[in-house]
């Protein structure tokens, strides 16, 4: 199932993870949640592992490489082990992300400008394994003018940082989705694949998946936390035929 435009959805199930961390045991597994959020439509899974392990373990990623049947998408930070480890496992996409032990959830997008050395080294050693790179980033023209300098070669795709976006009230936030507009047409005007994602939920996602340049829409928090009262197939229902209204 897919939106106005094709916009296919990968669901994040890190809190599903975090669930079963918050208690040290063995269940739910993001394992079981991916199964049941590709049965309901999803056309792949999205997992982020930190350095400190909060959530997703390398065991959950091993798993779910062997059992996801659409994309699976490894969200990681620059540094060597955590690339090492994407190598390792070799999921079919690793988007670049930043990450501080102390954030809640990621805080904005990677510096391409600051850290385009560790985005260049990282993505050398993922694509000798062939594995597609994505870098996550604010919708800053700069930015996006710096990611679509590297070489294509290297860097694929790029996934807009939509958080600005959903933290204004429906109605008023006419400029956070004007960035976000001007960042996909940018960025598919230089070659790169266009991905979206970071606090969309059912009531706002509509705006960002008619965009005709968003190939794919990352959603984790907002099915998690629904799955948790209706169950994940339901879940990631309401949230296909949001993007598809």
């Amino acid at each position: 199932m897919t939106g106005a435009r094709d916009t296919t959805l990968c669901v994040n199930v890190d809190h599903v993870a975090t669930l079963r961390e918050a208690r040290r045991a063995v269940y739910p597994q993001p394992l079981e949640a991916a199964r049941l959020a590709e049965e309901a439509g999803a056309a792949g899974i999205t997992i982020h592992l930190r350095a400190d392990r909060r959530h997703v373990q390398e065991s959950d990623l091993e798993r779910l490489r062997d059992a996801v049947t659409g994309k699976l998408n490894l969200e990681i930070s620059t540094e060597d082990e955590m690339v090492g480890i994407a190598c390792r496992h070799r999921p079919d996409q690793v988007s670049l992300v930043p990450e501080r032990p102390e954030e809640v959830t990621t805080e904005g997008g990677l510096d391409v400008i600051r850290h385009e050395a560790r985005i260049l080294r990282a993505a050398e050693r993922l694509r000798r394994e062939g594995i597609a790179v994505s870098v996550f980033v604010d919708p800053d023209r700069r930015q996006i003018e710096r990611l679509a300098a590297l070489s294509r070669d290297l860097v694929s795709g790029f996934e807009i940082n939509t958080d600005a976006y959903t933290r204004r009230a429906v109605g008023s936030e006419t400029g956070e989705l004007a960035a976000v507009a001007r960042a996909a047409s940018d960025g598919a005007a230089a070659g790169l694949a266009v991905y979206a994602g970071h606090g969309l939920t059912v009531g706002n996602v509509r705006s960002v998946a008619r965009l005709p340049e968003v190939e794919e829409l990352n959603i984790g928090h907002s099915i998690v936390s629904r799955a948790v009262l209706v169950g994940m197939a339901q879940a990631v229902q309401e949230m296909l035929a949001a993007i598809g209204s």
